[in-house]
């Protein structure tokens, strides 16, 4: 028995889409197939999370380029499972190599100092419940406003899903909230399958639906 529930938008999202499917995943932590999309969605978070820890002026394209080798190397070498799957070294790192690019279409990381990366928000809604989450990269504005980003290794959400698209961003404003007793000033989706953004600034219903949902 579960003493501790302990949800995170992604475990949220597997109940909503078929309760069964959290059963599996989190009550009866059955194995699953390695997917692909989202092992590369790690090594390119993991990329750019050391790329925008580095001082502005070496933050660029070709640096992050250059690093990916090895952390592909390093990502190989932790999980055999997906260094078994991956058969073409370079024609992985060439669709690594492609959405680095396209991050970088979107924004230059040259242009602001992030404040928090990988940043895990915590919050204990009651003895039973824990709400909690791993935020890709926090801004906080010298005067204060506070922007939470996401990085998205897919395609933006066809017209009409963007509210599902954006309830994980309202999920992590509502951790900040309560932690912090400020709401983000905006939510960024970055897309880098299609280079697009979903923006929003949310309000304060829009958080308390998102912590009414979870």
């Amino acid at each position: 028995i579960m003493d501790v529930i302990r949800l995170s938008p992604s475990r949220i999202s597997d109940y909503q889409q078929c309760p069964q499917l959290y059963n599996y995943r989190v009550i009866q932590q059955l194995p699953e197939p390695k997917s692909l999309d989202a092992a590369r969605g790690t090594l390119v978070h993991t990329i750019l999370e050391e790329l925008l820890a580095q001082p502005a002026q070496l933050r660029t394209l070709e640096a992050a380029i250059e690093s990916a080798p090895q952390h592909w190397q390093n990502q190989k070498d932790g999980d055999p499972e997906i260094a078994l799957a991956v058969s073409d070294d370079k024609e992985w790192l060439d669709r690594v190599n492609a959405l680095l690019t396209s991050y970088f279409s979107i924004e230059n990381p040259q242009s602001f100092e992030p404040t928090h990366l990988e940043e895990h928000l915590e919050l204990d809604e009651e003895d039973s419940l824990l709400l909690h989450g791993y935020v890709d990269r926090i801004d906080v504005a010298p005067t204060g406003e506070v922007r939470i980003v996401d990085y998205k290794t897919g395609k933006s959400p066809k017209p009409g899903y963007e509210d599902k698209a954006l309830f994980q961003l309202r999920f992590y404003a509502l951790l900040w909230y309560r932690i912090h007793g400020e709401i983000p000033k905006l939510l960024q989706l970055l897309y880098l399958g299609d280079q697009k953004v979903l923006k929003s600034s949310p309000t304060e219903s829009e958080i308390l639906s998102a912590e009414k949902k979870a």
